[in-house]
C-alpha cells in the first residue's frame, strides 16, 4: 500500500469510528437521561450540560486512543476502544468543566461555560439566593457526574479485552486521572505563588505544569490506553511515549499561544484570555528570560488582572513578541515535533496506524482554535 492510499484509508477509517462514537455517545446520554429523570426532572440539566460540552470537541483523544489500539494491532470496528474513547471523552468534559470554574472563565468554544449557563438558569428562574454561588456548585456537581461516566465507559471498555490488557490500561488511566488533578494544582498555585527569581526555573516549572495538566493526558496517555486495551507490552508503550509526549509537549505550548494570540472568532475565548486569568504558560517564561526587565515586571504586574482593556492587552502582545518569546516558543513546537515524527517513524506498527496516528499529529499542532 501507497503512503497516499495508506493515509486515504485512515482518513477513511478515522471518519467511521468518529461515527461510531457519536453515536455510542448519543445514546449513553440518552439512556442516563432517563435514568437521573427517574430521580427528578430537573437532574436531566446535569446531563444536558455534559452532553452539549461533549458534542463540540475535535475528539482528538478518543481518536488517538482508536489509532493507539490499531497501532498495537487492534481491530478496527471493535467495541472496546470506541467505549474507552467515549470514556477519554467525558473525562475531557469533566476537566474543562472544573478548569473553567478554576480559571472563573465566562465562555468555553464560543458559548457559555457551563457555571455560567446554571447561573443565567437561576436568574432565568428567580430562584432565592446567589445565583453565582448555585452556577458554581452546579457546574462542580456536573463535572464530578461527568467523572463518574468517564469511569463507569472505562469500565465497561476494560471487561472487553484480556485480564492483563485490561489491568495495564486501568493503571495508566489512573495514573492519567491523578497527574491532570495534580497539573492542575500546580498551575492555579502558579498564578498565586511567587514566581521563581531565577528565569530557567520558571520555565522549568511552566513545563511541569503544561506536561502534567495537558500533554499527557491529551496525547500521550489516549495513545497508551488504546494500545494497552489491544495488548501491547511494555516496550511498546514505551514507544508510544517516545511518539506521543513531545507532541502532546508542542499540543499545549500551542494552546498556549492561542491563549495570547488566537482570533476569539475561532477559538472563542476572548483575546488575551490567558494573560487575564494570569496563566504562567511557557510563553510567559519566555519572556522572563530575553524580555526587557523593565517591560517583564510591568507583564508581570498584570498578569491575573480579568479587569485588563484591550490595550493593555495588545501591549502585552507585543511585549511578548518583542521580547522573542513568541518566536523561541515556535521554535521549541517545531522542535518537539521533529521528536515527535521521529518516534513516530520508529514505532513499529503498520502503515494505516502510522499515516492515522500523523493525521492527528498534524491537526494537533498546525491548528488555530
Amino acid at each position: 500500500m501507497t503512503p497516499s492510499d495508506a493515509s486515504a484509508t485512515a482518513a477513511h477509517q478515522d471518519r467511521e469510528f468518529s461515527a461510531r462514537l457519536d453515536a455510542r455517545l448519543r445514546e449513553f446520554f440518552r439512556a442516563e437521561r432517563e435514568r437521573v429523570t427517574g430521580i427528578s426532572p430537573s437532574a436531566a440539566d446535569l446531563v444536558d450540560a455534559i452532553e452539549r460540552l461533549t458534542h463540540g470537541g475535535k475528539r482528538l483523544r478518543a481518536r488517538l486512543c482508536y489509532w493507539g489500539w490499531r497501532s498495537a494491532g487492534g481491530g478496527a470496528d471493535a467495541p472496546g476502544p470506541e467505549i474507552a474513547a467515549a470514556a477519554l471523552e467525558l473525562f475531557q468534559t469533566a476537566a474543562l468543566i472544573h478548569d473553567d470554574v478554576l480559571d472563573r472563565s465566562d465562555t468555553r468554544r464560543g458559548s457559555p461555560s457551563v457555571h455560567r449557563v446554571f447561573e443565567s438558569l437561576h436568574r432565568e428562574s428567580g430562584w432565592a439566593a446567589d445565583a453565582e454561588h448555585f452556577g458554581v456548585s452546579a457546574a462542580v456537581l456536573t463535572g464530578d457526574m461527568s467523572l463518574s461516566f468517564a469511569e463507569q465507559l472505562f469500565a465497561d471498555a476494560a471487561a472487553r479485552v484480556p485480564a492483563p490488557a485490561a489491568a495495564r490500561a486501568r493503571e495508566l488511566f489512573s495514573t492519567m486521572r491523578a497527574e491532570v488533578m495534580v497539573g492542575q494544582y500546580l498551575d492555579i498555585h502558579a498564578e498565586v505563588s511567587p514566581a521563581p527569581q531565577d528565569s530557567r526555573e520558571q520555565l522549568e516549572r511552566a513545563m511541569t505544569v503544561l506536561r502534567y495538566k495537558s500533554a499527557k493526558y491529551s496525547v500521550e496517555h489516549p495513545v497508551g490506553i488504546g494500545a494497552a486495551l489491544a495488548g501491547a507490552d511494555p516496550a511498546f508503550l514505551a514507544a508510544c511515549t517516545r511518539f506521543a509526549l513531545p507532541l502532546g509537549e508542542a499540543f499545549q505550548l500551542r494552546d498556549d499561544v492561542l491563549g495570547v494570540f488566537g482570533d476569539p472568532e475561532t477559538t472563542g475565548k476572548p483575546a488575551g484570555d490567558d494573560i487575564r486569568e494570569g496563566k504562567r504558560t511557557a510563553l510567559v517564561a519566555l519572556c522572563a528570560q530575553d524580555g526587557d526587565p523593565a517591560e517583564y515586571e510591568w507583564l508581570d504586574s498584570v498578569l491575573g488582572r480579568p479587569d485588563l482593556g484591550t490595550e493593555d492587552i495588545t501591549r502585552a502582545r507585543a511585549l511578548i513578541r518583542d521580547s522573542g518569546a513568541l518566536r523561541r516558543s515556535e521554535e521549541l513546537i517545531d522542535s518537539l515535533v521533529a521528536d515527535s515524527d521521529t518516534g513516530l517513524e520508529d514505532l513499529a506498527t503498520d502503515g494505516v496506524s502510522r499515516a492515522g496516528l500523523r493525521a492527528l499529529a498534524d491537526a494537533a499542532v498546525r491548528r488555530t482554535r
